[in-house]
């Protein structure tokens, strides 16, 4: 089994790719494959550029674990609309799985299901994802810790995620802060530092 990464950063087509190895070294040490709008032979190879640029950091694809054990992918991530975790289990035991939750209750059951880790969120509000919920907020990340490892997601910066681990979150996961910032491997040394 993998071992599970303290910041994610997701990854889409639409991202400067030729970043990757440089986000690797700053301290990224998983990279979880997201694209909504490619087709699966696209997100397969962008699984395999992926996994190519960034040496030996984890990589996940969202969503699908078809595509993940395609392109030999460490892991997947599983939304609430998507594969059950507990199938996923039966079909790649040998992959790191990760699901979403947004209460103590779906964490304990994410457990019971086979799940390595549970990505929780929105804790920030975020302008990444369209059609969130209300952000959780910090106080409900230590509510919800101690189970399994917890990966906090939604607006997460370097000062909001060393709250969020101060508060039980085993790491994060970040898009904007990576991707929209100026520097961006300079973000990612930041939240790098963070989170450890």
């Amino acid at each position: 089994m993998h071992t599970l990464p303290r910041m994610f950063c997701l990854v889409s087509g639409d991202d400067d790719l030729a970043l990757l190895p440089a986000l690797a070294t700053a301290g990224v040490d998983g990279f979880q494959v997201r694209d909504k709008h490619t087709t699966t032979r696209g997100l397969i190879a962008l699984a395999r550029a992926v996994r190519e640029a960034v040496g030996g950091a984890v990589v996940t694809v969202d969503d699908r674990v078809d595509v993940a054990l395609a392109a030999d992918a460490d892991g997947v991530h599983l939304g609430a609309d998507d594969l059950p975790v507990r199938a996923a289990r039966r079909m790649a035991p040998h992959l790191l799985i990760g699901t979403t939750c947004r209460t103590p209750d779906a964490v304990t059951a994410a457990c019971a299901d086979g799940a390595d880790y549970v990505g929780f969120g929105p804790v920030f509000g975020s302008g990444s994802k369209a059609g969130l919920p209300e952000p959780l907020g910090v106080a409900a990340v230590a509510a919800a810790a101690g189970v399994l490892p917890l990966v906090a997601i939604g607006g997460i910066n370097a000062g909001r995620a060393a709250r969020v681990r101060a508060a039980g979150a085993h790491g994060v996961a970040v898009i904007g802060s990576i991707w929209r910032s100026p520097d961006p491997v300079r973000a990612a040394k930041e939240l790098a530092e963070a989170v450890r």
